[in-house]
């Protein structure tokens, strides 16, 4: 997918997007392929599918706002195993007015992310070079990019954020949902999961998913 077939279906999901957002976006792969030739960031093989299966794909938690009418605008958000900016760039330049914490333990990975927000001139994303316990903060919401399990993940934030979790993971998600629930006594109306293929009829799209997890449905702990 090139640029121009992004920005058809970007204007057809987003019919509110500017001039400017659209301009960042286009501006996303050339800055990330002159990176990509230094620190590889992104796979090489993958690269040549930047807009769909990294910008399109982050934009995915968007969509999901959008159906079930949410905003991140105004909010606070952390994207906790950013990599090089997925997907928090690419929602921080739909979010122009939400703040974004791009959060990474590997510093080359928050060097490129930091210098391609930089670059975009996206004045509302900090990018940090830590792990997710350290940062000591709550943000509103969290969003990730199938860091690991949800079983593994959760317990990195479940203290940091005040609204949802919003993943974007592929594969067996019942499974891990069911996990996550019974493991940390979750109530099951606590986790929505949606399909992306339902919107985004394209092949690697079919088995991608993003996961809600609402904190205030969270089940008391059982009595001793």
């Amino acid at each position: 997918m090139d640029f121009e077939a992004f920005s058809q279906i970007v204007l057809r999901l987003f019919p509110d997007v500017t001039p400017s957002q659209m301009e960042q976006f286009r501006l996303m792969e050339g800055l990330y392929r002159d990176w990509n030739s230094k620190i590889n960031v992104i796979s090489r093989k993958d690269i040549d599918s930047f807009y769909s299966h990294h910008v399109l794909h982050s934009l995915a938690i968007a969509l999901y706002l959008r159906r079930e009418g949410l905003d991140f605008s105004g909010c606070s958000v952390l994207d906790l195993g950013t990599g090089g900016g997925f997907p928090g760039i690419p929602l921080a330049v739909m979010y122009p007015e939400a703040r974004f914490t791009l959060c990474d333990s590997i510093g080359k990975k928050i060097k490129v992310a930091s210098s391609v927000a930089q670059e975009l001139g996206l004045t509302n994303v900090e990018c940090v070079n830590a792990r997710a316990e350290s940062l000591g903060r709550t943000f509103d919401h969290v969003v990730s990019r199938a860091v690991t399990s949800l079983e593994n993940f959760y317990p990195w934030v479940k203290d940091s954020f005040r609204g949802s979790i919003f993943y974007l993971k592929g594969g067996d998600v019942d499974s891990e949902t069911a996990a996550l629930t019974r493991k940390f006594r979750i109530g099951k109306d606590a986790i929505r999961t949606w399909r992306v293929y339902s919107v985004l009829e394209q092949e690697y799209f079919a088995e991608k998913f993003v996961i809600q997890i609402e904190k205030n449905y969270l089940c008391p702990p059982k009595s001793e």
